[in-house]
């Protein structure tokens, strides 16, 4: 019998174009043998494009997912007794850790006919660094059931259980998914006398074949960058804005030392007026004394 975990493992390794047509097909096979079932499969949320890569990459490459969540685990361990310079270096590391397996996963998909616009790619190495950065996002990465990428403040747990299409599925291990096959085609030639000719129909096939691959280098290479380009304009964005900042930083600290003289003048002056006062209640306790005396 069919289990949820087991139709949404056969589910979500599927692309995404064939999810949604796989699963109504699904539950109108289980409407009549079990409703119940069929109910919760039609409830299965098609993955958003940045979680699916995230799901092929688990499924493709689960060692290299696996090196990943350990990295991440160890630097979790270690923020507690590392000092601030060796923090700065660790969160180094891991930036460029899950930078590179975010290319990585880019490619896989590319591989599974699924482009990555730089802004999924963003999605996905966030959803990286959140499971590096915090244990249950890294067991909902490891499930290989999200729907939704997730993110990492810092400072709140992330929300895993609603990233996930079952969320009582920690623990669970997808089934791996095999590279696409990219073996040339199987040649057909017709036995020829003339051996020229069979040469030449090698020739034309391996050509056929160099220029699939060099048109996808050449969209590998542009949209490569693509997103050197947008992350140099966002850089730059940055560094005005970081700017921008410190000049009323400045501003700030100018004026709260004006702040600080005025108070500490008007602190004077209020010292002052508080002995003119006591002198003046003095004298007018005298002047009542003497009163007092000479109506006596």
């Amino acid at each position: 019998m069919t289990t949820l975990l087991e139709a949404a493992d056969r589910l979500y390794g599927l692309t995404l174009p064939e999810f949604t047509p796989a699963r109504d097909s699904l539950v109108k096979e289980l409407r009549t043998t079990d409703r119940e079932l069929s109910d919760r499969i039609k409830a299965l949320k098609k993955p958003s494009t940045s979680a699916w890569v995230v799901n092929l990459l688990v499924r493709r490459d689960p060692d290299q997912v696996d090196q990943v969540l350990l990295v991440g685990a160890a630097l979790r361990e270690a923020q507690s007794s590392l000092d601030g310079e060796e923090l700065r270096a660790l969160t180094r590391q891991r930036r460029q850790l899950t930078s590179a397996i975010t290319q990585q996963a880019r490619s896989l998909a590319v591989e599974h006919g699924q482009k990555v616009t730089a802004s999924v790619a963003d999605q996905v190495e966030a959803t990286l660094t959140a499971a590096m950065v915090d244990e249950a996002a890294g067991a909902a990465v490891r499930t290989g059931l999200l729907v939704t990428a997730m993110a990492a403040t810092g400072v709140d747990a992330v929300d895993a259980a609603s990233s996930v299409a079952v969320p009582d599925a920690a623990g669970f291990a997808p089934t791996t998914i095999e590279a696409p096959s990219t073996s040339p085609p199987e040649l057909h030639i017709v036995p020829d006398p003339d051996e020229t000719a069979k040469r030449l129909e090698i020739a034309r096939v391996e050509l056929a074949e160099a220029e699939r691959d060099a048109d996808a280098a050449t969209e590998a290479f542009d949209a490569a960058a693509a997103d050197v380009a947008e992350l140099e304009a966002r850089s730059l964005q940055m560094q005005a804005e970081i700017d921008e900042l410190r000049r009323r930083l400045s501003e700030h600290e100018e004026e709260q030392d004006e702040i600080d003289e005025q108070l500490a003048d008007a602190q004077q002056v209020v010292e002052s007026a508080r002995d003119d006062v006591r002198a003046a209640d003095q004298a007018r306790q005298r002047a009542s004394a003497r009163v007092t005396r000479l109506q006596g």
